[in-house]
């Protein structure tokens, strides 16, 4: 591994414990609290999806007429994660987007899907991201968090857009926010079999090929422009941070839900 992925990743490293550290986690231990996270992360779920689209825009050819473009093995990583996030196959082999698996498991569960289905429908009608974002009643850290995603797309720096990707979009699920939902399982709670899926499919997906090769993509991307690598550092910082503000909005839903 190279000396700028170490650099990058020891700073990282504080914002990252921070964030595992989250007081949120100790906070959802009822259906009605994880229905309340899955309400706002949604969010999150959705704004990945053009993340990584913007990037397998940028590495890969999506122009007719077609002609290679870039490192064969970056557009092999880059398309199979599009592959696994947008046709994946749910518990009984059903093909769905991670998407579509996180509303089925809101539906499952009894979160509220309204919110979400606003944003999507306002979109396809050609409303703005700014406008639809606006009138949603969803957390104002949740709004921060898509407006700093979208913000970092629209900049067109592929650096920041694969820091953002590799480094500030891992899910950090603590091993007892897994547990909390598996012991709701062993209880006989059927309703969460959707959304515990959902993250262990997750931690198997991250666990593989997918990180060595994302780093070696921002090792492309990068080389030896130290500016370059200093933006991307703040960037993956800076998404930690909107992460952390996301997870701050969550705490207070559950600490004071009638709000």
């Amino acid at each position: 591994m190279s000396t700028h992925i170490d650099q990058l990743q020891a700073a990282l490293k504080p914002s990252r414990e921070r964030l595992l550290a989250h007081p949120m986690y100790a906070k959802i231990n009822r259906i009605e609290d994880f229905q309340l996270f899955m309400e706002q992360h949604i969010f999150a779920v959705w704004d990945f999806m053009s993340l990584l689209k913007s990037l397998q825009r940028e590495l890969t050819c999506v122009e007719v007429p077609w002609s290679p473009k870039g490192s064969p093995t970056t557009r092999r990583f880059i398309n199979e994660i599009v592959l696994g996030e947008e046709s994946d196959q749910d518990q009984a082999g059903i093909v769905l987007s991670h998407f579509e698996m996180y509303l089925e498991a809101m539906q499952q569960i009894g979160a509220d899907t309204m919110p979400i289905h606003q944003l999507t429908e306002w979109l396809s009608y050609g409303k703005s991201l700014d406008e639809s974002l606006y009138q949603l009643s969803i957390n104002e850290e949740t709004r921060e968090f898509v407006r700093f995603t979208f913000e970092v797309i629209n900049s067109g720096q592929l650096h920041k857009i694969a820091a953002l990707f590799t480094f500030g979009r891992e899910d950090l699920i603590p091993d007892m926010f897994i547990e909390i939902l598996r012991e709701m399982q062993r209880q006989g709670q059927a309703t969460i079999d959707k959304l515990l899926y959902y993250l262990e499919r997750h931690i198997e997906v991250d666990g593989d090929d997918h990180g060595p090769i994302s780093l070696r993509m921002m090792e492309e991307i990068c080389g030896s422009d130290t500016n370059k690598w200093k933006e991307a550092t703040e960037v993956s910082i800076l998404a930690l941070e909107k992460r952390y503000q996301l997870w701050n909005g969550i705490e207070a839903s559950i600490e004071n839900p009638a709000q």
